[in-house]
């Protein structure tokens, strides 16, 4: 062999233009901590650890000796192990671009297209951008997509950071798509919505033409020295020692040969996409890992007469390219496999993976749900396999798939390359996937299906059907395609083959991953489709016989077809600035989010980029494993056992501290003797890194006894009247007597799903004690400072003055960082207090989903009493919210979905009650929109129901039964609801909503397996607290004698954009420019017992009390500045200090009035309402379950807005986060309350993809609302809600094609309404087909919470 294992190799790579070497690298270490914690760039965050939601994007830069190209690319920073690096160029976001030297204009116009909310997403999505740019200067809108794929973001709503990379677009104006021939340039909706009317203004919120250009010119080298590296390495077998694992990079064939069987166990990484995370998540170890280094032969590409074969360490980016070459060259009967190996290549996973991952990865790991391996089998593929004895070659086959022995991979061998041959005239290959979204998901079930015929006929000469993600393996349907050969292509034929392929490949009722029926429904299905799509081809080509071809409905040709796709169209229309307002006011301008720039080039500091303190600790938590359980013991002597492990604390060891009062109940902080749900906090393990404390955390050793009786379910609760105290109930007008007098009676219910808040930053916090006096400083991502404050203060036994709680800045919160957040800071700091050391605590993605909790899923049970006119005259509905095991803000939610489940309607007769379950799940809280989202969908499901039953259309019940102008709320507060109205009307307007809704229908009749639908969804959202002690505020303004200004106030930046607003007031008020004025974070230091930052009022509270002080400030100076009107603020400051006059001031706002009486069931609790409409058209797959959202124009009532950039992007963000809660987002439980779906693998919240084709979004104009800031209405939570529309659009899309299928009445859906729900609620021949298990029968993999 011609490597020896006698010394470590050393690494050398590139970061930035600088050289980077190590002489002792860790395996385990992945750039990403390498980057963040080594060389202190903390751009590149951490989202979640397993490569699916993008924050961590950088750029990799490779040489390739042989080309002499380099390869520029987009990849996860969290799977790469630093050892893979070597003679790589690594480009993070700090190297683009900064403040302190220049911008990036990827960088730039992503800020300045207002791309960026919270920050925490933005260098990952420049990144991937950058990436792309590199390679393409000019990229097409397609490829700009494909590239961000990969990427999430949880604030804007995405629309904004399309609106950014179209600059970088060649340069049209048009979508390039004309839907029934109308140019979307020439439509009507579109004159009117790009006219300037009155008031309101369609401008882009943003100069393109002050844009810096895009110079590639200006861009970093690749290093000469990594370019002769590539171009002379030694053929040296390079090997890396960890403390538990020994990486060795073979650099030639027979190296890696000799290696493998030195090491037959050991795994091949090229992209460390699957042993990455099965080590990290699965826990599964290896420690020796061989990662091959650019051998010649795992990346050759081979033309022959059969076909083509390619290296098995070619990347899935390098195979699409391939693939779409030869796809251009060569005639279409040779590319059949090609075409759908490319097909399915473009929504595989994101491009940051497709990037790194290897075609060889891809089929010897052979996952159940993988989409090529299906393909590949059903296109005959070989596998060249090599060993030190010797060359074979193996088919791709069935016995290959499920691990047969005899036809697998010795373990000494390797897999050298892929053969995939040409097809052949008189062969089709098609590919089929289903996932829970369109892009970056792994498929529920897919399919590779091939047919040969004999010539000339459409006799089946040879057939073979394989799917994935139906078993644990890939399945092939062999027996029934050997029933098949010799049959003709025709009904029968598929008749039969559906029951063949069912009976073969059966799905037990109990199978993991659950969907069961779902999945065998697409099984069939997409023996369907391929039929159709076989036989369109079959026709043509036995055009001259026509008897060969069966008849085929003219309205089947759509089943085949993608969904109709702009390219993100948008018109935005918001209020003009007022003539006579002065230019230098900010007050209404679309400014920038002050931190976008800093956003953008990863300048700006979250809570875990600060710097590592001397004697830093770390802390982890272990937490249980039972849902309800006695604990028998704990034993952390193992853990402690761990080198660097300093402690692990217990519930003992916070003894008479370890409980805080919740509201109404007294909660323990860390369980002792009884757990009530998987994932409640036992122990806390505290470490010199985060590392060793994680590893420890794995190693206390819990005993339990399980115990009865377990409750999960809403269900569970009510049979056990498990609830929390006190039920609520309110009740208007006389409901027992109007059921009396009513035409109709309906009763239902309807489900509402929880939703995972999902923040991009997880759970932060770091805590620095001070030994003189006690005092402690907690830097923490919260959106209650006071809360964290006094939790802290009281478990250590000290006053809050000792307490001082920080926050610059929060990666995201939507109402998650709140009271968990203060559990979690609290037991860091007793930590902190305990070893007397600083204390860092960042939870990673599954533990914090599985700690936190989310909103509270909702079961609505209805009667309802309406006339035959639509009225409705009378409301009897039962809300239940599943609350979980701790009480946390439950009641509070189940208090304002009761005070708002009238939602737009004035309903005379109204009775509700509301209940918060006790279950043994992770207790929920509070979630945007505060229990409204649940209450008003119940609401709109009976709205639906009525319109259903009495054979009406849903908007004209909606609109007779909607509030007219003054009217009274069913707690007898009295509102003004004519905005609603307008909202309405001018929604029903620009959305051309009768003549779309026409043109659905006329689709619907031509189209039986494709349908569409459209929703017009109306909005009243109430603001207010509910308490005048919840509602104030208080500021702090200081003028410095050079005439700066320091702001302070007791709001949480947290993506809203608040800072840049208080700024915008301060402003105003005082006369000053924006640049004149700092604001440099909240501290419970500088304003003490701050409310919680949350309900859509921070901007409207906080900026009042600035008002306040800054009035204070002009009144005090007002003789200084009259005396001297054109002097400036540097002299006017020096005069007032010369005359003693205070330059500080502090802002104070007492609240909102408001009051409740739950025994009389009135109040007058909200100041003001947020009126809105949306209007949204889908199109709907019937055999699949696919949607895709078309087209949303949204109106809303906002006032008079501070700053239309950052309430556009409110209202965008919260609507699409509505669609996820809605169509996407499914927490999975198991029966025995374990959480599955603890990351973006699992839990899929939108994406590019689910951003509407076209998005339209108009304010009313300017209306006064009275004691605001300024008329203007908070936007944070109102739009989430009108994510619905796209829920009952969805709805219309079913009903249309259930009545084609001769299903009338009244039926159901629960929410969200995924395309399981979808595809089942289309019933038709094939779901009739699917065997049905009965309910009881079997252990479910997952239930419904």
């Amino acid at each position: 062999m011609s490597f020896a294992l006698n010394g470590p190799s050393e690494l050398l790579f590139y970061v930035n233009g600088r050289k980077v070497t190590e002489k002792n690298a860790d395996p385990e270490t992945m750039l990403l901590s390498y980057l963040r914690k080594k060389l202190h760039l903390t751009g590149t965050k951490y989202g979640c650890g397993g490569g699916g939601c993008g924050a961590c994007t950088v750029m990799i830069s490779r040489c390739d000796p042989g080309t002499k190209k380099i390869r520029h690319y987009s990849a996860n920073a969290c799977l790469l192990s630093i050892c893979s690096l070597y003679g790589a160029a690594v480009t993070t976001v700090e190297g683009i671009g900064s403040t302190k030297t220049r911008l990036h204009p990827v960088q730039e116009r992503i800020a300045k297209c207002h791309g960026t909310q919270c920050g925490f997403c933005s260098p990952g999505m420049v990144m991937s951008l950058y990436s792309l740019l590199r390679n393409i200067s000019e990229p097409s809108m397609d490829q700009l997509m494909e590239a961000l794929g990969g990427n999430l973001c949880r604030c804007t709503g995405y629309r904004p950071i399309v609106d950014a990379c179209k600059t970088f677009c060649k340069a049209t104006d048009c979508c390039q798509s004309k839907e029934n021939g109308i140019c979307c340039l020439d439509q009507e909706e579109n004159e009117l919505l790009d006219s300037e009317q009155g008031n309101r203004t369609c401008q882009k919120p943003f100069q393109e033409e002050e844009f810096l250009p895009l110079d590639p010119t200006q861009e970093f080298i690749f290093p000469p020295e990594l370019m002769m590296m590539a171009e002379k390495q030694p053929k040296i077998t390079r090997v890396f020692y960890g403390e538990r694992i020994t990486w060795i990079s073979p650099v030639t064939l027979r190296d890696l040969l000799e290696v493998k069987a030195k090491y037959p166990d050991a795994p091949i990484v090229m992209g460390n996409t699957t042993v990455g995370p099965n080590m990290k998540f699965k826990g599964i170890f290896h420690s020796v890992i061989i990662s091959p280094d650019r051998i010649a032969e795992l990346n050759a590409v081979n033309y022959t007469d059969n076909g083509l074969t390619i290296g098995a360490g070619c990347s899935l980016a390098q195979l699409k390219d391939v693939l779409t070459d030869m796809i251009l060259e060569l005639p279409g009967e040779k590319t059949q496999t090609y075409r759908a190996l490319l097909k399915h290549l473009k929504t595989l996973a994101g491009s940051q993976i497709r990037n790194v991952a290897s075609l060889g990865g891809s089929v010897i790991s052979r996952h159940s749900t993988s989409d090529l391996n299906p393909l590949l089998a059903v296109g005959n593929c070989t596998l060249n396999l090599a060993s030190k004895d010797g060359k074979r070659q193996i088919p791709l086959n069935n016995q290959f798939l499920m691990r047969v022995r005899s036809s697998d991979l010795r373990p000494e061998e390797i897999l050298i390359s892929v053969n995939i041959p040409y097809s052949r005239k008189w062969e089709f290959v098609s590919a089929f996937r289903q996932a829970p979204r369109q892009q970056n998901a792994l498929a529920i079930v897919n399919s590779g299906m091939r047919v040969l015929f004999e010539e000339d006929t459409n006799i089946i000469r040879d057939i073979c059907i394989f799917y994935g993600g139906i078993s644990s393996t890939t399945v092939c349907a062999k027996k029934s395609c050997q029933k098949l050969i010799g049959r003709a292509w025709n009904e029968e034929m598929l008749g039969d083959a559906c029951r063949l392929v069912l009976e073969e490949l059966f799905l037990p009722a109990s199978a993991l991953g659950g969907k069961v029926e779902y999945k065998r429904s697409l099984i069939v299905s997409f023996l369907f489709k391929f039929y159709i799509e076989v036989l369109q081809v079959l026709k043509m080509m036995v055009s001259l016989n026509p008897a060969l071809g069966p008849y085929l409905p003219s309205e089947y040709g759509s089943v085949l077809e993608d969904f109709h796709s702009k390219h993100y169209e948008t018109v935005l229309r918001y209020q003009k600035v007022d003539t006579k307002q002065f230019p230098q006011d900010p007050i209404g301008r679309p400014i920038m989010h002050l931190s976008g720039i800093r956003h953008a080039t990863g300048e700006a500091i979250y809570c875990d980029d600060m710097p590592a303190l001397e004697q830093e600790l770390f802390l982890a938590f272990v937490t249980s494993s039972r849902a309800h359980a006695k604990i028998v013991s704990i034993d952390t002597s193992e853990a402690l056992k761990l080198p660097g492990v300093i402690d692990v604390l217990t519930g003992k060891d916070l003894q008479d501290v370890n409980s805080f009062r919740d509201f109404l109940e007294t909660e323990e902080i860390l369980a002792t003797n009884e757990v009530f749900s998987v994932g409640q906090l036992v122990c806390a393990v505290v470490a010199d890194s985060d590392v060793q404390a994680k590893r420890a955390a794995h190693l206390v050793k819990i005993e339990y006894n399980d115990l009865k009786p377990l409750i999960l379910t809403i269900e569970d609760a009510i049979q056990h009247n498990s609830f929390y105290e006190p039920e609520r109930k309110i009740e208007y007008g006389n409901v027992d007597e109007a059921f009396k007098t009513v035409d109709q009676i309906l009763e239902g219910e309807i489900h509402i799903g929880g939703q995972e808040h999902f923040y991009m930053e997880t759970q932060s916090m770091l805590v620095v004690p001070h030994g003189e006096d006690k005092d402690m400083d907690i830097y923490v991502s919260t959106q209650n400072p006071r809360l964290a404050q006094d939790i802290v203060a009281s478990i250590l036994r000290v006053p809050s003055n000792k307490i001082m709680c920080h926050v610059k800045r929060v990666g995201g919160a939507f109402g998650g960082k709140s009271i968990k957040t203060s559990i979690l800071a609290a037991i860091t700091a007793f930590a902190a207090s305990k070893t007397g050391r600083p204390v860092r605590c960042i939870l990673e993605r599954g533990e914090d989903i599985l700690i936190t909790g989310g909103r509270h899923p909702y079961l609505g049970k209805y009667k309802v009493g309406f006339m035959n006119d639509g009225r409705i005259m009378a409301l009897d509905v039962v809300h239940y919210a599943n609350g979980g095991f701790m009480l946390d803000e439950s009641v509070f939610v189940v208090e304002m979905g009761i005070l708002k489940l009238d939602n737009a309607y004035k309903i005379p007769n109204l009775r509700c009650r509301g209940l918060a379950c006790k279950t043994n799940l992770p207790s929920n809280t509070a979630f945007r929109g505060f229990g409204y989202p649940q209450a008003a969908l119940i609401t709109e499901s009976c709205m639906t129901k009525v319109a259903a039953q009495s054979g009406l259309p849903p908007e004209k019940v909606r609109m007779i039964n909607m509030y007219k102008e003054m009217d009274e709320t069913h707690y007898k507060q009295e509102i003004d609801a004519k905005n609603l109205i307008k909202c309405w009307n001018e929604c029903m307007e620009i959305s051309s909503y009768y003549r779309r809704k026409a043109m659905v229908e006329d689709f619907n009749k031509k189209n039986y397996w494709k349908k569409k639908g459209i929703a017009l969804i109306p909005m009243k959202f109430p603001i207010g607290l509910c308490s005048l002690a919840a509602g104030q505020a208080a500021a702090l303004v200081h003028i410095y004698l050079d005439g700066s200004v320091l702001v302070t106030h007791c709001g949480i930046e947290m993506g809203q954009g608040v800072h840049t607003k208080m700024i915008q007031v301060v402003s105003r008020e005082l006369g000053m420019p924006m640049d004149n004025i700092h604001l440099r974070g909240t501290s419970t230091e500088t304003i003490p017992n701050g409310n919680v930052s949350g309900g859509s009022v921070v901007a409207d509270l906080n900026g009042l009390a600035l008002k306040d002080a800054c009035q204070i400030l002009r009144k005090r100076l007002e003789p200084i500045i009259s005396k001297n009107p054109y002097g400036t603020w540097k002299e006017w400051a020096q005069e007032a200090f010369n005359q003693s006059i205070s330059l500080s001031a502090t802002g104070y706002f007492r609240g909102y009035e408001s009051n409740m009486d739950w025994e009389k069931g009135e109040g007058h609790l909200f100041h003001y309402c947020v009126y809105g409409t949306a209007c949204s058209e889908v199109e709907i797959d019937c055999l699949t379950g696919d949607h895709k959202n078309i087209r949303t124009d949204i109106v809303m009532d906002i006032g008079h807005s501070i700053n239309p950039a950052l309430d556009i992007g409110q209202v965008e963000g919260a609507f699409i986060q509505g669609v996820g809660l809605y169509t996407l987002e499914e927490l999975k439980y198991s029966p025995e309350g374990i959480l599955y779906t603890r990351g973006p693998e699992q839990y899929k919240i939108p994406s590019f993809c689910d951003v509407p084709s076209e998005l339209n979004i108009s304010f009313l104009p300017p209306s006064k609302v009275a004691h605001t800031l300024y008329s203007s209405k908070g936007l944070g939570e109102s739009g989430l809600f009108l994510g619905s529309s796209v829920f009952f659009a969805l709805h219309d899309a079913i009903l249309a094609a259930r009545q084609e299928r001769g299903f009338s009445g009244v039926f159901t859906l629960n929410s969200p309404l995924t395309p399981e729900k979808i595809r089942m609620a289309c019933e038709d021949k094939f779901t009739k087909m699917i065997p049905k298990d009965e309910p009881g029968s079997y252990v479910p993999w997952d239930i419904r919470v």
